[in-house]
């Protein structure tokens, strides 16, 4: 089977390092990867705990295909409680740090306590110590990943490590593997350097097994070709996700200077085009693509500044390549902010890894900040003497640099749009839901979306769910509740496989997967068995964050979207329709009107010993 089997427990209080079974009933019903490590995190912690305490837990989770010739076998995911929202945190990352840790022989790694000095975890196989990391603490994502690899001799090395973001607490701060890839939402890069953990170090030898090997090579190989001829994997393999700039932006559902309006007149000089075209001083900024462990897609960006850009002349330390601009990153440094100058973009992307920052949450919370000094609610005294106005390229580059290095205003921008906007008096100009900042879609032009935003177990999140078909086709709030609901539990499955979701976006279907994990796992889902799997796994995250002291009212978005109309676009004249919208989602999903799964649907999926009030 392609489960390793094992879990490796860190409790970083003793710093007793210990190895067991895994739950193999638990993994039959969750897969693995988010939904098996949510399953752990809810047997193992209270809900209400403190995010940032010793009480609260940290889970890195592999799936069963992670590490396997399935394409995009690179992905594993980080589940905890997120000091963001206060809700359960699962942030997925691609990369190759995945596939050693599954090599390594683990399913997962579970961290509990506080170590009472930095450390780092080390994973060689069987070899696994906890290191002082005094070194390394108020090192960057950059440096530590080279001193990790230069101190043990090892340039195989696969490093998840946090920034100064995430030592000083950013509560959007990420986990960076691979220079350049992120478990990137809900702040867990704050949880772990609540516990002093610089990083995690992983080489693996021992490889994969699957219980079928002819059937599961037949089915990736057949997987490959589907991809290879399919229209939208030769768009990502060209073009990325940047694409999505020119399509939000013709729709009318690209956020635009906080919201303000749903199209933006600079799209051309920060689009795929622009990052493909030489400027006037000869520079292209797109350099290549790449490709995270085992993907047959290589979405991924590589691209440099030009180096007579205002923000790195003198700073050669990033006259080189990083990852370049994808689609969430341009639309929150740019139209959200207002910003059409693709170099400050690129470089404040750069910054976002070096120091170990969620990219959306950073530009929505300064773009609620320039909405805050526009309307004198704070000045210059306040931002450093930086003039925060929509559109100030300058303005975007030095607040990266100071919330990342936690200095000045900076520290007030690390604390979130929601935190940030009531310590002004203002929470209504945060776009938020559940405390998480908005991804690059309007939910009055894409009101399918607006709905999964609301509900969605980690807060404002645009890859928990698929409605964008049937948003794109019809700009009402009708029949947008079932897709919602279907995609949701597809998605959590999907996520649990250890694979990546563009797969499905690149032509592979349900059937696929299943097949897939059943030659892997050599135990035999049905298409309904692996769709009540999903579902399970989307109420257990339900019942964590009930448990934690969210309600229906927490299933919202802001008076914004739901009272003043998109000021252009396909939606023009509409707000958003949540409210005709989730009465009947919570009728789907067999929840009560107040949003609690009930009694009938918890026993169908298994789950009859969960309550809000009880265990």
């Amino acid at each position: 089977m392609s489960w390793q089997g094992k879990i490796l427990r860190v409790d970083l209080t003793s710093g007793k390092i210990t190895v067991e079974d895994l739950n193999m009933d638990w993994a039959r019903q969750y897969v693995g990867e988010r939904g098996l490590a949510s399953k752990y995190l809810l047997e193992e912690m209270d809900p209400k705990a403190d995010p940032l305490g010793a009480d609260n837990v940290l889970i890195f989770a592999t799936g069963p295909l992670t590490g396997t010739m399935a394409s995009t076998s690179g992905r594993y995911c980080v589940v905890t409680k997120g000091p963001l929202t206060g809700a359960i945190a699962c942030s997925n990352s691609g990369g190759k740090f995945g596939a050693d840790l599954k090599y390594a022989g683990y399913d997962m790694v579970i961290i509990t306590g506080k170590s009472d000095r930095p450390v780092y975890l080390l994973i060689e196989d069987d070899e696994v110590a906890l290191m002082p990391a005094d070194d390394l603490w108020g090192s960057t994502v950059w440096e530590t990943e080279s001193w990790l690899k230069q101190r043990h001799n090892n340039q195989m090395l696969k490093v998840a490590s946090i920034g100064l973001a995430g030592e000083n607490l950013v509560r959007y701060a990420c986990i960076v593997n691979d220079l350049h890839r992120a478990a990137g939402r809900s702040g867990v890069g704050a949880v772990m350097g609540s516990k002093n953990l610089k990083a995690i170090a992983a080489f693996g030898s021992k490889g994969v097994k699957v219980s079928d090997p002819a059937r599961f090579m037949r089915v990736v190989s057949d997987s490959h070709e589907t991809m290879q001829g399919h229209r939208s994997r030769k768009q990502f393999t060209k073009l990325g996700t940047h694409p999505m700039l020119d399509m939000m932006n013709n729709f009318g559902g690209l956020p635009t200077r906080n919201f303000d309006d749903t199209r933006f007149d600079g799209v051309d000089k920060i689009n795929a085009k622009a990052s493909h075209t030489e400027n006037a001083n000869g520079h292209t900024n797109f350099i290549t693509n790449k490709a995270c462990f085992g993907c047959t897609i290589a979405c991924g960006r590589i691209a440099h500044i030009d180096e007579k850009h205002f923000s790195i002349i003198n700073r050669k330390e990033y006259w080189h390549a990083s990852g370049g601009l994808e689609y969430e990153t341009a639309y929150a440094f740019g139209p959200l902010c207002g910003i059409d100058d693709i170099d400050a973009l690129t470089f404040a992307g750069f910054l976002m890894n070096e120091h170990g920052m969620d990219p959306i949450s950073f530009g929505g919370t300064l773009a609620a900040a320039m909405e805050l000094f526009e309307k004198g609610i704070i000045g210059s005294d306040d931002t450093d003497g930086v003039e925060l106005k929509f559109g100030n390229s300058e303005a975007l580059t030095i607040m990266a640099e100071k919330t990342g290095k936690h200095e000045g205003f900076g520290k007030v921008l690390g604390l979130g749009s929601r935190a940030m906007c009531e310590k002004y008096g203002h929470g209504e100009i945060a776009m938020q839901v559940k405390g998480q900042e908005f991804a690059g879609y309007d939910s009055r032009a894409l009101q399918g979306m607006g709905l999964g935003y609301a509900t969605s177990n980690r807060g404002a999140c645009h890859l928990k769910h698929d409605t964008f078909g049937p948003d794109m086709e019809d700009q009402t709030g009708s029949g947008k509740a079932d897709p919602c609901r279907v995609s949701q539990d597809f998605t959590a499955m999907l996520d649990s496989t250890g694979l990546c979701l563009f797969t499905a976006s690149a032509g592979l279907k349900e059937p696929v997967f299943r097949e897939l994990l059943n030659a892997a796992c050599g135990h035999e889902w049905s298409e309904e068995e692996l769709r009540i799997c999903g579902e399970r796994i989307w109420t257990i995250e339900r019942m964590f964050n009930l448990k934690a002291g969210f309600t229906a009212k927490d299933d919202t978005l802001p008076e914004r979207l739901k009272t003043v109309p998109a000021p252009s676009g396909t939606a023009k004249g509409k707000v958003s329709a949540l409210d005709e919208m989730l009465p009947e989602y919570y009728q789907l999903r067999g929840w009560s009107s107040d949003g609690v799964p009930l009694a009938g649907t918890l026993e169908r999926l298994g789950l009859a010993d969960l309550t809000v009030d009880g265990k």
